[in-house]
């Protein structure tokens, strides 16, 4: 048993209000600057809707990730023998109209246009050319138009559905959305680690981080086509690529990385998990439908004696084991089953874990009549008057899933490889959460039943506040636990080997040459 630490994060798209304050937060601080106006570390996409850049979910267009030839895996796009092939041309990658021409405003025209009959504009100007252009995408372009056939209807995840389902979701009383919020991942297999011909990236061993040493990089690009999330980005101004570095300077001080500690709805949790390495190949290589909970098999119990014991071998402190203890990450993903990674089928084992949106789930509802028999009534009704009750067996609260707004083959296409009982059996967690809270606050709800709707989806009504006090009521600490950074570490490791990267992940025979 090889464990060692991550820093992982988890986001409850739920709490999630689209205002795009994380964004910004990272822009300011990042990619302020020439040659990265077009790179956003951080974005938040509408779904249903292509994302950023456009389809980057559809891997037959962009070759990213990797691919499961009979029981080994092979990067897709990238690798040695197709890196050599494309090093100097390659098809997969994706162009600047697939992101968006970064532009601004020529505000001057305002200011120094001579006295006319009409009012002067502000023309946009390309970032890039300096040349006048006409805007036809953003970052976030979905964002107002994702109901049109543009965007929402080319949303790759409705492969997964069948055209009479596709059509159905775009019906008005159907019609729904919700907020996708992306970073790097700092996967456990990153495939653009493994692509990059140089050995510029590579997966910090103190706490997971995957970053690019900006001197090593010789701008081949593998990494952009590699990433099946899209988040390396070219930086046409220096020549080198670029990509979220989970705010590591703030990480060892002790702070939040920037969207994180910006964010409105609270929404992001930050934690230490502890996972075995020796699984790593095993769990990216396993078939489709094993993946998500071979990855999840891989986390481990920081409470475990023999968990503590190997990693004090592997050198892992005190103080990361005690965060991995308090950790949100591993309360979510593992104590209490709640959250799933994204798009699990890349194989490249992301540590950025969701819980998916319960959404608007319509209640059936009942009204009772003057002989005290009850009487359906159409859900999509109003039901605040006086009279009207909530349905709440089991039966019918587990039906109301199945009849959600988002068909469950569309969130099991995003966050269950396909498998549309684990989404389903986390949206149930969910539900039976706001039953239990229901029971406590309202007190309309029978204890009994209240009590059946939790063990129903294996939760006791201590875990059912637990949950609900961290994803309502957390205090900042609750939210993100961030362990001691250990500097000395590093420098006697950068003594002893003199080499400052950390290990190089997956995919490397062995340690890859400094540079070209």
């Amino acid at each position: 048993m090889n464990v060692r630490s991550q820093v992982s994060m988890m986001f409850h798209l739920d709490k999630c209000i689209g205002c795009h304050t994380c964004s910004i937060a990272c822009k300011n601080i990042w990619t302020d600057r020439k040659g990265a106006e077009y790179q956003w570390w951080n974005n938040v996409e509408t779904k249903p809707g292509t994302g950023y850049p456009t389809k980057w979910e559809d891997q037959e267009i962009y070759k990213g990730g990797w691919e499961k030839k009979g029981r080994r895996i092979d990067l897709k796009g990238a690798g040695k023998r197709k890196g050599l092939v494309n090093i100097f041309h390659n098809p997969n990658l994706p162009v600047i109209d697939d992101y968006y021409e970064p532009f601004t405003y020529k505000y001057l025209d305002l200011v120094e246009s001579p006295a006319r009959s009409d009012q002067p504009t502000a023309r946009p100007i390309s970032l890039i050319t300096g040349k006048p252009i006409d805007i036809k995408m953003g970052p976030n372009w979905d964002d107002d138009l994702s109901g049109t056939p543009d965007f929402a209807r080319k949303d790759p995840n409705l492969k997964a559905l069948s055209p009479a389902e596709q059509e159905a979701m775009f019906q008005l009383e159907r019609m729904a959305f919700f907020y996708l919020p992306r970073i790097c991942n700092h996967c456990l297999n990153p495939a653009c680690v493994a692509s990059c011909p140089s050995g510029a990236i590579y997966k910090r061993g103190e706490d997971g981080v995957v970053l690019i040493n900006q001197e090593v990089c010789r701008a081949w690009r593998m990494c952009v086509t590699a990433c099946p999330y899209k988040k390396s980005y070219y930086n046409w101004h220096t020549g080198k690529s670029e990509k979220c570095i989970l705010c590591y300077p703030r990480i060892e001080s002790g702070m939040a990385p920037a969207c994180m500690h910006s964010c409105v709805g609270r929404i992001r949790y930050l934690g230490v998990v502890l996972y075995d390495a020796d699984r790593i190949e095993y769990a990216a290589s396993v078939d489709e439908e094993d993946l998500i909970q071979a990855q999840l098999d891989m986390i481990l119990d920081p409470n475990d004696p023999k968990v503590i014991k190997a990693a004090k071998e592997n050198g892992i402190a005190d103080s990361t084991i005690r965060a991995a203890q308090d950790s949100p990450t591993y309360k979510f993903v593992k104590e209490w089953g709640l959250a799933l990674p994204l798009h699990a089928e890349f194989r490249t084992l992301p540590m950025l874990f969701y819980v998916p949106p319960l959404l608007p789930v319509m209640a059936s509802l009942s009204e009772k009549d003057q002989s005290g028999q009850s009487e359906k009534l159409d859900p999509i009704s109003k039901f605040w008057d006086d009279g009207w009750l909530y349905d709440t067996s089991t039966e019918e609260l587990w039906g109301s899933i199945d009849k959600a707004r988002f068909p469950l083959e569309y969130m099991a296409s995003m966050f269950g490889a396909g498998d549309t009982e684990i989404v389903k059996d986390k949206l149930k967690k969910l539900m039976a959460v706001r039953i239990h809270r229901r029971r406590v606050t309202v007190g309309d709800i029978d204890d009994k039943k209240a009590d059946q709707v939790l063990a129903d989806v294996g939760l006791t009504a201590k875990m059912a506040e637990d949950i609900y006090y961290l994803t309502s009521l957390a205090k900042f600490d609750d939210r993100f636990v961030i362990p001691a950074a250990h500097r000395e570490q590093a420098i006697e490791m950068l003594e002893f080997t003199g080499d400052e990267r950390g290990s190089s992940g997956f995919g490397f025979k062995e340690k890859p040459a400094r540079g070209l």
